[in-house]
């Protein structure tokens, strides 16, 4: 298998592994956005650290009013994208 082909094989594999992801967690909180208590629950990070990553232009949040949330699906994005360096396997 050439290299090229390997990425799109390792992409395929994370992309159903995030889908299933975002479907467990979106079962499991009955919603398909997450607020900063979800995330404290889900992360285990305290609540002002969970803040500040609401906060971050690196985080995927959506403003409602007042109110900060990110989608279940580009939660589980955003936390894999690190893992498996996403952005370079293109």
């Amino acid at each position: 298998m050439n290299i090229a082909h390997e990425k799109i094989d390792i992409n395929s594999e994370i992309g159903v592994a995030a889908a299933l992801e975002a479907k467990r967690i979106s079962e499991k909180y009955g919603k398909d956005y997450l607020c900063c208590d979800d995330l404290v629950a889900i992360t285990g990070f305290g609540k002002n650290n969970v803040r500040s990553l609401l906060n971050s232009d690196t985080f995927p949040t959506r403003t409602v009013g007042n109110r900060k949330a990110v989608s279940v699906i580009a939660f589980v994005l955003w936390s894999l994208r690190d893992s498996f360096r996403l952005d370079d396997a293109e």
